[in-house]
């Protein structure tokens, strides 16, 4: 860990189901930590949505007991992270004036058509879930009373410093910012976008200010902790891993299945589902599949997972040739809305269907490594694994004979945990 100052560093990981702070020292350990869980999402048919508020309660509460726990320790600096493409809006004093739409709500589809008819195929913008399409929808109802266009971590720093209008590099992506350029381009005024309401955007790491006195008085943390651009909650989690050399690859195993490798280029095109998030000088690339952990929770229990998979065989191959998904359509290393799941034939022995649900997504994750390397994208010459799926040996060896490369399991892997080191090395 790169600490350039004394005292210890916090993350601050903010989700759809809660937020977790963890604090570490300057050696990279956790010296304090709190979670907070958060209500379920309101809406539905698409929409996903929370009071902002919601999540400023549990961050603050998160970190005036760490703040506790820590009984005045000096803290140099913290960092949030957020899910990428949430956004609200808020006036010029930060008072929300929209709920905060979630990454997953896809309700402004035809916001995202006037996108597509102006933006380059290469930007971050595309689609019914992000955040431009997320503003666009927003718009009319606070038009001449808002003032920022604020992403879920962008806010909650900006309560934490006690100013806005700052965003980081990763978040703004799918806000229509160029990171390889590093600027908004001009093509967003031929939607009507308020260019004043779009944050200043800076790389995730600088410190944009100190703690508020508010903010102080709320989490009992020192007035001299400075607050620093985050990120993404993706890209923190594989800051969480120590992962950074160029080839080196993180495969998230949850719900879902997410790529990333580290590049010395971008890569964009979104057609496949793949955007590159800025690190300095570098890139993290990468696409997610809807395949993954949740297909296999539509088939087995958790503790029929736990009980089959001491009796897989990976080194002996079943022979079947499966796409799981728990829905039709899929993102990537394909993108078809209707790509149909494939699980058929059925063995009738659970221990060889699961081993095959296994072994085919192992292959999307395969394909989807090639993709990104025909895309542009180095093969990966090792893959560090995060998520639930991480824990599973079987799987593991499944994966490494499938990509023919060293699979790991990350020693670290929370969100927070990346955030709180990108801290460390943001002070200055």
């Amino acid at each position: 860990m790169k600490n350039r100052s004394t005292g210890v560093a916090l993350g601050v990981d903010v989700g759809t189901s809660g937020c977790r702070v963890v604090a570490l020292d300057r050696h990279g350990a956790v010296v304090a930590e709190a979670r907070a869980s958060f209500p379920e999402p309101e809406g539905e048919a698409g929409r996903r949505e929370q009071n902002p508020e919601i999540w400023w309660r549990a961050v603050a509460d998160s970190l005036a007991r760490v703040a506790a726990e820590l009984a005045g320790t000096p803290v140099a600096a913290l960092a949030v992270d957020g899910t990428s493409g949430t956004l609200l809006l808020a006036d010029e004093t930060g008072r929300p004036l929209t709920p905060g739409l979630l990454y997953h709500d896809c309700r402004a589809v035809a916001e995202a058509r006037r996108i597509a008819a102006v933006a380059p195929p290469e930007s971050g913008a595309h689609g019914a879930t992000s955040a431009l399409a997320k503003l666009l929808h927003l718009l009319p109802e606070v038009r001449g009373r808002a003032r920022h266009a604020l992403h879920q971590a962008d806010w909650i720093a900006g309560r934490l410093a006690g100013h806005w209008g700052v965003s980081d590099e990763n978040n703004a992506l799918k806000l229509g910012y160029d990171p390889r350029v590093r600027a908004w381009q001009e093509w967003l005024e031929k939607l009507g976008v308020p260019l004043e309401w779009l944050p200043r955007v800076v790389a995730p790491g600088t410190p944009v200010g100190r703690l508020s006195p508010e903010a102080v008085r709320r989490t009992g943390l020192p007035a001299e902790t400075v607050v620093v651009a985050g990120t993404t909650d993706s890209v923190a989690a594989v800051l969480a891993t120590g992962v950074e050399a160029t080839g080196d690859a993180v495969t998230a195993l949850g719900s879902t299945l997410a790529l990333k490798v580290w590049a010395d280029t971008p890569v964009f095109a979104p057609r496949y589902g793949v955007y590159s998030h800025r690190l300095g000088d570098r890139w993290l690339v990468g696409g997610a599949s809807n395949s993954g952990g949740a297909v296999l929770l539509r088939h087995f229990s958790r503790e029929a997972l736990a009980r089959l998979t001491s009796d897989l065989c990976p080194e002996r191959p079943t022979g079947l040739d499966y796409y799981p998904l728990a829905a039709p359509g899929e993102r990537f290393p394909v993108a078809d809305p209707a790509w149909p799941p494939r699980l058929e034939p059925h063995p009738g022995d659970p221990v060889v269907f699961l081993q095959g649900m296994l072994e085919g997504i192992a292959a999307i994750e395969r394909d989807g490594y090639r993709r990104l390397a025909e895309l542009g994208a180095p093969y990966p010459r090792r893959v560090v694994t995060t998520g639930g799926g991480a824990v599973n040996e079987a799987w593991r060896r499944i994966r490494e004979r499938l990509l023919e490369v060293p699979v790991e399991r990350a020693t670290h892997q929370e969100a927070a945990y990346g955030a709180a080191l990108l801290a460390a090395g943001g002070v200055r």
